[in-house]
């Protein structure tokens, strides 16, 4: 096959022809001899989408992790361009097949959430104390893709995992060459993980925006998931008066602000959605535009710097033929990202 568009964020005009599961810039060997077909002639060329936040196999805590609604929500990813996710904590590991099934996207997974004691729901993920958890995030880091996630704080009148225990934590898995996503939603949670060294913020309610700079030095990425709690927003400013009431509707606001705040400090802010149904990340990328990112940044976040961070090449020479076509230029138009007019993932069209 041969693909021709203007690359983002290049903005070059390139042609690109795929061999085998690999994009190349010149033809292929005895490429001549054969029938090529081009199938996109014109347009913008992205890299594949990214969602480095979602939880497919199950949509409520309650409810056991179902292979079959993985391979659906996996799909509704594919879909809507979304070629790789990243799993920061699902029920049960991944299956096997996830890594070997050419027609859906690449999966990072974190394996199983590591919860210490009164921090998650009940039964959802592996339950653990703080004593166990260095060594449980190894492993499950060690048994998936490099990621492990650690519950980092529960209820926002509670004490998160202290600095000490999630420090060592996030020491002992980057011994082994793994990452660690910390989800946290109150201010003591987020300073912890940023102190610890934590490589992701999931959510980072309440994050005091001195620490950003720390962020950014240290390469610790922010994913706030705006996409997840928009639409709580309205449903807390319609409750009567409370603490708790003040409290979520002032982490929402930080985690608005603290988006613009985060990249200007240099911090890596990243698109994922946190929410159902699958294959919504271009809504979330347009929360961070909304939210103050510049709208090239803005699409980076669900494209090329989310690869570029999980190890993946954009649209070059030898990259993986994992690539979206769009009719209209979707840094100049935002909602055109949820409208890919052609898919190809390892390859093969996908649609």
């Amino acid at each position: 096959m041969r693909i021709r568009g203007v690359v983002l964020p290049e903005r070059a005009e390139r042609t690109f022809w795929v061999d085998g599961e690999r994009l190349r810039t010149e033809p292929p060997a005895g490429a001549a001899a054969k029938r090529v077909e081009t199938v996109v002639d014109g347009g913008w060329l992205l890299p594949g989408l990214v969602d480095v936040h979602t939880h497919p196999g199950a949509e409520s805590p309650d409810d056991a992790f179902d292979e079959a609604l993985l391979r659906q929500h996996l799909s509704e990813h594919r879909d809507a361009g979304v070629l790789l996710v990243r799993t920061p904590g699902t029920a049960e590991r991944m299956p096997g097949w996830v890594d070997t099934e050419t027609g859906l996207p690449r999966v990072r997974s974190a394996g199983q959430w590591l919860a210490t004691p009164g921090r998650f729901f009940p039964g959802a993920g592996r339950d653990i104390g703080e004593d166990e958890l260095a060594a449980a995030a190894v492993e499950e880091a060690t048994a998936a893709s490099g990621w492990c996630k650690v519950i980092g704080d529960w209820r926002w009148d509670e004490p998160a995992v202290p600095l000490d225990v999630l420090t060592a934590t996030v020491d002992a898995v980057h011994a082994v060459g793994g990452r660690v996503a910390v989800h946290c939603q109150t201010s003591e949670g987020s300073r912890n993980a940023v102190l610890a060294g934590a490589d992701s913020l999931e959510h980072g309610m309440h994050l005091d925006p001195e620490l950003l700079d720390l962020m950014a030095g240290q390469g610790t990425a922010y994913v706030p998931t705006l996409s997840a709690f928009a639409g709580s927003a309205e449903v807390w400013r319609g409750r009567e008066s409370s603490a708790r009431r003040s409290n979520w509707l002032d982490g929402w606001q930080g985690m608005i602000d603290n988006v613009r705040l985060a990249h200007e400090a240099g911090v890596t802010v990243l698109a994922g959605t946190d929410t159902f149904p699958c294959g919504t990340v271009a809504t979330e990328s347009q929360w961070l535009l909304r939210a103050g990112m510049p709208a090239e940044e803005a699409l980076g976040a669900a494209s090329w710097t989310a690869r570029d961070w999980l190890g993946l090449s954009g649209l070059v020479d030898g990259a993986p033929a994992d690539l979206v076509a769009y009719d209209r230029d979707p840094v100049a138009e935002p909602a055109a990202l949820g409208q890919p007019m052609r898919v190809i993932l390892r390859g093969r069209i996908v649609r």
